[in-house]
């Protein structure tokens, strides 16, 4: 797909990726609380919700895509990497302007972050079997390409260190905690946008030259992912705030793992740069289409997000027992029973324990 003599990213690129990494997995670990952790045991439905849609939907949806666009071995593997992983802090924050549950949203990413050492090597192993065969052939000479799950899984590991550093920090200093991970989402965008603007400006061709099936199969992956994570979090009986939370966690990938294990996992230069190209393209469209899908959530979620954060001041002030009245078919029927969306139930269990 690419020339081989290209170079997507130069060696101060490579620096400031890995600088960008250790920054967010660090400003992911020092946003963490043992609450969070708590609260993912308390929600098994929907961190099981979560689950399916991040393991189970997107890296078939991926597959899926990949095999019926036709996409070359190396962006196939790349694309079905990016649907295999972990969600991160960039659904975090999105899920903040989105009027989601953020605390739902942190715990499915602290979960599905832990569950990729495993589910990561094993889905990639298995759904990308077609392709690393056709690599194999073109190889010749009886060799075998496999995916180098072992690699895989220690950088994975490798990038959870800054995590666990971040949660040393969180436990000694809450402040500081604050300023970390304040400090990561906005160095990480710099950084991303930066690699983005470089990669363009150096290979402007390559937008032209890319295979318009890479670009369908990119920008499908995440709008696949926003759908299948609202409408099944609906089905399983989510309230507004959750099926938001759900749908972005679903539809944005941790891109920067992607962009670690391709580096490290993945030495041959001519693939790594095909694969490289693809996380960007998704990098730079799930930017896009989350921002839109946001500003729609944001929109359509203005009346149950104003109910439930009135719901709430009234049960700080009055108690749990407290319920506000509101005048006749002015709540939405699916928050009309629970105007705190769950909240309350969880003031409950939180009492009891």
């Amino acid at each position: 797909m690419m020339d081989p003599q290209t170079q997507l990213l130069y060696p101060i690129d490579k620096v400031l990726l890995a600088v960008m990494i250790l920054i967010i997995m660090f400003g992911m670990g020092a946003s963490l609380t043992a609450g969070d952790f708590k609260r993912a045991v308390r929600r098994p439905r929907f961190i099981l919700v979560g689950f399916i849609s991040q393991f189970g939907f997107m890296p078939l949806i991926a597959f899926g895509m990949s095999w019926m666009l036709g996409l070359p071995p190396a962006a196939a593997i790349a694309l079905i990497m990016v649907g295999c992983l972990p969600g991160g802090t960039t659904s975090n924050l999105f899920c903040y302007f989105a009027r989601g549950q953020v605390a739902l949203s942190i715990s499915m990413t602290t979960v599905s972050t832990i569950l990729a050492l495993v589910m990561t090597p094993l889905l990639l192993g298995l759904y990308t079997r077609p392709f690393t065969s056709r690599i194999s052939e073109e190889m010749g000479g009886g060799a075998s390409f496999v995916i180098p799950a072992t690699d895989i899984v220690l950088s994975l590991l490798l990038v959870l260190v800054p995590v666990c550093a971040g949660l040393v920090l969180r436990r000694r200093s809450r402040p500081w905690a604050k300023v970390a991970e304040d400090t990561a989402g906005f160095m990480g965008m710099i950084v991303i946008l930066y690699l983005i603007v470089t990669a363009f400006y150096r290979h402007h061709s390559l937008i032209f030259s890319t295979p318009w099936p890479i670009y369908v199969a990119s920008i499908s992956l995440g709008l696949a992912g926003f759908l299948f994570g609202y409408y099944l979090s609906r089905l399983l009986g989510a309230y507004p705030i959750q099926q938001r939370a759900i749908s972005l966690e679903t539809g944005i990938q941790n891109t920067p793992i992607a962009f670690a294990i391709i580096l490290l996992s993945f030495p041959d230069s001519a693939m790594q740069n095909d694969m490289l190209w693809v996380a960007i393209i998704y990098s730079v469209f799930i930017i896009i289409s989350s921002t839109c899908i946001t500003l729609w959530f944001r929109r359509t979620g203005q009346l149950d997000w104003d109910v439930y954060q009135n719901t709430l001041i009234h049960t700080r002030l009055f108690g749990s027992d407290w319920k506000t009245e509101y005048p006749e078919n002015f709540l939405p029927p699916r928050i009309a029973q629970d105007p705190s969306q769950g909240e309350r139930r969880e003031d409950s269990i939180r009492e009891e324990n």
